[in-house]
């Protein structure tokens, strides 16, 4: 006997996660599934995965606070990440993001045919990369997610004061704590450039974040070639160094 699929939804629209459950009642006979869980939210589903293992997940493009796709890149940094099926309204700039990224994806209303050929496509081979996903959307992520023991832990973007390049990876710091995440500077510095600012080679720093400027002559971190000033963050007790070159655009981004 078979097992039945494991499926988790997410959609933040209770009628479209009722109406996906009767689909795959109706494809019972020949495909056997089980949903799992069920989340209205992005960050909602990413806590679930490690608790119920889904082999699938039927993901919303559009919902609130983190879009499908999002969550997609989220999951994938689990070794045993569900295979997605993307579910969206006919959304002209979606459909096309998808197809030139080679991305399969369903149009609501969902037909059972259709849905049962996307699931079997979806456990057949592997789905789209992290750079398909990132090309298809590449609006700033919501949240950074850091995969540790299993489980994912997401730290929402707005929470972040700033992103420090260290070694092979990068420091992400909030008002708490710290957390390592595998990006690259550069990379998060285009994806973030309206929320963040660049004030060092190894440092991008929350522009909601600063509240002045600090003149660091003769105070430790201040190095030969440095400007001399550093940016005060709010709920960070140092000032964070400012190169002499990235010091103009600091300059006049406290101005404004």
């Amino acid at each position: 006997m078979i097992a039945p699929l494991r499926i988790l939804i997410v959609d933040d629209e209770p009628p479209a996660r009722e109406r996906l459950r009767e689909l795959l009642g109706d494809l019972g006979s020949e495909l056997p599934t089980q949903v799992v869980a069920e989340a209205a939210s992005g960050p909602q589903a990413i806590a679930l995965l490690s608790e119920c293992a889904p082999e699938v997940a039927l993901v919303d493009i559009h919902m609130p606070v983190m879009n499908g796709i999002e969550f997609a890149r989220h999951a994938q940094r689990l070794d045993h990440a569900p295979a997605v099926v993307f579910i969206t309204a006919h959304d002209q700039y979606a459909v096309q993001a998808f197809e030139v990224n080679a991305i399969d994806y369903l149009l609501k209303p969902v037909r059972a045919a259709r849905l049962a050929t996307a699931l079997r496509r979806a456990v057949s081979g592997p789905g789209p990369g992290r750079e398909q996903l990132a090309k298809a959307d590449p609006g700033p992520r919501s949240h950074f997610s850091i995969a540790e023991r299993g489980r994912i832990t997401l730290v929402p973007a707005a929470e972040v004061l700033f992103l420090k390049a260290e070694l092979k990876y990068v420091t992400l710091r909030t008002r708490t704590r710290d957390y390592l995440i595998e990006d690259s500077l550069s990379q998060l510095e285009h994806e973030l450039r309206d929320t963040f600012i660049r004030v060092h080679r190894n440092c991008l720093v929350a522009r909601a974040a600063i509240r002045g400027v600090e003149n660091l002559r003769g105070a430790t971190g201040a190095e030969e070639g440095e400007s001399r000033w550093g940016v005060v963050l709010d709920g960070h007790a140092e000032p964070i160094v400012v190169s002499r070159r990235q010091w103009p655009a600091v300059k006049a981004l406290i101005k404004r």
